[in-house]
């Protein structure tokens, strides 16, 4: 029986780790003219017109936003203030089905650059 066990327990082991890292890398980087601040003022109201749910922190030179999903991990989009506006950085895990066309969490941050 213990002979059987140590390989279940291993293989179980590689599955989970894959399913607990996550990618450090944005899935999507992008340039805007408007400070965090007011990226932030614009951004928020498509994800809540989309019925997307968001959380909102930031500070003077940074914001975060993260949006709640019902399927995977939650995406978060991040603005920093750069020399000449902001930087955006989103982290989306969505759908292998889904990953050829942009997402509404996705549309929602390319319409306020």
């Amino acid at each position: 029986m213990r002979v059987l066990l140590v390989p279940a327990m291993a293989s179980a082991a590689l599955l989970m780790t894959g399913c607990a890292s996550a990618p450090n890398a944005p899935t999507l980087t992008l340039q805007t003219g408007k400070d965090p601040e007011a990226y932030v003022q614009c951004v928020v109201p498509k994800f809540e017109k989309n019925g997307m749910t968001s959380t909102v922190t930031q500070n003077s030179r940074h914001a975060r936003i993260v949006v709640s999903s019902k399927i995977a991990a939650d995406n978060i989009l991040e603005v920093y203030k750069a020399q000449d506006g902001g930087k955006v950085f989103l982290y989306e895990r969505k759908p292998l089905a889904s990953t050829f066309k942009p997402s509404r969490f996705e549309h929602a941050a390319q319409d306020c650059l």
